[in-house]
């Protein structure tokens, strides 16, 4: 089982149980963000969710240091490419500004976060790409997948961000840029994204091979396979 890295501002130790494919962490942590009284919320969580003000922070590896003068975004189709840009590029594109709620899978849910980027329409428009069904694999520095279907990009719902609360990303939190579908658990808005990958079947991800939902609605609980 690959370890799950928490990047905390406090020494922490992590261990981890794998029963019937479900990974549980278990952790004994002092940290600001455990042990402490949680907010109200003021609307409704998803179901098995408590309200977080922090910003936790947990990774499938170490944060990676990516160079903005080298860094770049593709789309990839049957392994030709149909779309890339640069930082420029990417920033010089019309830039979209969102107001979202934010679920972790590990029961964890911030309301109110501020965003900033790029959306899927945008960069399909940019490229010419016309693909509208099907699915995508998120890959990302460090090695991280995750699979979605392609139309829960589109239409508004899926960015490319580089700016968190008016600042630059921050490294930890996925920077210099993320992918945002804030519809989906929030493993899905992969950390560190260089590319997606037009797929026609749906081929599990880096988490979801280890029994993590293919699709993963907080509304409908989708943490683990057979939810």
């Amino acid at each position: 089982m690959p370890p799950l890295y928490l990047e905390t501002r406090s020494i922490f130790e992590v261990s981890q149980v794998k029963k019937s494919d479900q990974v549980k962490i278990s952790l004994m942590i002092s940290n600001p963000f455990f042990g402490r009284k949680r907010p109200e919320p003021s609307r409704p969580l998803p179901p098995g969710q408590y309200l977080e003000d922090g910003f936790p922070v947990l990774s499938a590896g170490p944060t990676p240091r990516v160079d903005l003068t080298s860094w770049q975004f593709s789309i990839t189709q049957n392994g030709h490419s149909l779309g890339q840009w640069s930082w420029d590029q990417l920033n010089a594109l019309p830039q979209t500004d969102l107001l979202t709620d934010l679920h972790c899978v590990t029961k964890w849910s911030k309301h109110d976060t501020n965003w900033r980027g790029v959306t899927f329409d945008t960069l399909f428009k940019s490229a010419n790409i016309d693909e509208r069904a099907g699915f995508v694999m998120a890959h990302c520095d460090g090695g991280y997948t995750t699979n979605l279907p392609l139309p829960d990009l589109l239409n508004g719902k899926g960015l490319l961000v580089h700016t968190y609360e008016g600042e630059p990303l921050a490294p930890e939190h996925g920077g210099p840029v993320r992918l945002l579908v804030p519809h989906l658990y929030l493993w899905k808005s992969a950390k560190w994204v260089n590319k997606i990958d037009l797929l026609e079947t749906d081929v599990p991800g880096f988490w979801e091979q280890y029994g993590y939902h293919m699709y993963g609605d907080p509304w409908k609980e989708q943490r683990y396979h057979g939810d």
